[in-house]
């Protein structure tokens, strides 16, 4: 399965890149390929160090300007013009969603999968890997919405929330019938 992880690339914490790379190891023994925005820096470096040591592919999109930081010795790299090409591509190219730890990028990635599976445009699983209740305040936030008429399916039906690695792969595993 192509897994696209959407996440920071800064420095992080041990809290956030454990996790990162414990979900990097188990996509690579799993025979999974990460999909992920290319960058060699920060928690992006840290799933991919994890998928690429334990034997796993890496397909990397970077953009435009941040070429640069792109990591060398990825199986394979795009580089497209812009963020939204790159969005597309990233989201083209997996065949399920995992929002990780990240700043506003990731929250734009992680709102426009989640309209695209709104309206019907996408069945592709997603999880959102609440590392450390980073995304309680996000789970409240959605919740209110599907309370309040905003959301015209389920909140279950958009995202399922995993609050470790190992949960987020079975989840993904289990919807595109691996496990």
């Amino acid at each position: 399965m192509n897994i696209c992880v959407f996440l920071s690339a800064a420095d992080l914490d041990e809290r956030y890149t454990r996790p990162a790379r414990e979900f990097g190891g188990l996509l690579g023994k799993g025979g999974h390929t990460l999909v992920w925005g290319g960058s060699d820096t920060g928690l992006m470096k840290v799933v991919a160090d994890g998928v690429q040591e334990s034997g796993g592919r890496l397909l990397g999109v970077s953009v435009d300007f941040l070429a640069a930081k792109a990591r060398a010795g990825a199986d394979e790299m795009v580089i497209a013009k812009d963020l939204a090409e790159r969005k597309r591509l990233l989201l083209e190219k997996a065949d399920a969603v995992v929002i990780m730890v990240g700043g506003t990028g990731t929250l734009d990635e992680a709102t426009e999968i989640l309209e695209l599976k709104k309206h019907g445009h996408t069945d592709k699983p997603v999880v959102l890997l609440n590392t450390a209740g980073f995304y309680d305040g996000l789970r409240e936030q959605f919740r209110r919405m599907e309370d309040e008429g905003f959301l015209p399916r389920r909140l279950t039906e958009l995202v399922f929330f995993a609050e470790e690695p190992v949960g987020a792969l079975a989840y993904l595993e289990e919807s595109r019938g691996i496990a």
